[in-house]
């Protein structure tokens, strides 16, 4: 295996990477914004309180999203065990 190889699974692990904590993120951040809009509209000033319901959103997205999580995962780790075997084709 040369460097080109080890260099293209190390791009393509941080790309799966990404691409398997970006729903997440994305609804984290958008709960976090909505929660800090109604903390300023009530003017409530716990900094507690966004985290519940980011807890439970990212909980949500989690669940709903697990079996294309696994399918991702699959893929990467099935191209990553074939590599060695297209290098001698």
């Amino acid at each position: 295996m040369d460097e080109l190889s080890v260099v293209d699974i190390a791009n393509g692990l941080l790309w799966t990477g990404l691409l398997l904590v970006a729903p997440a993120v994305i609804v984290s951040l958008f709960v976090g914004l909505l929660m800090s809009i109604f903390q300023t509209v009530t003017s409530i000033q716990e900094q507690t309180l966004s985290f519940a319901p980011r807890i439970l959103a990212v909980g949500a997205v989690i669940s709903v999203t697990l079996a294309w999580n696994i399918q991702v995962v699959s893929a990467f780790t099935i191209n990553v065990i074939q590599l060695p075997l297209r290098m001698f084709e």
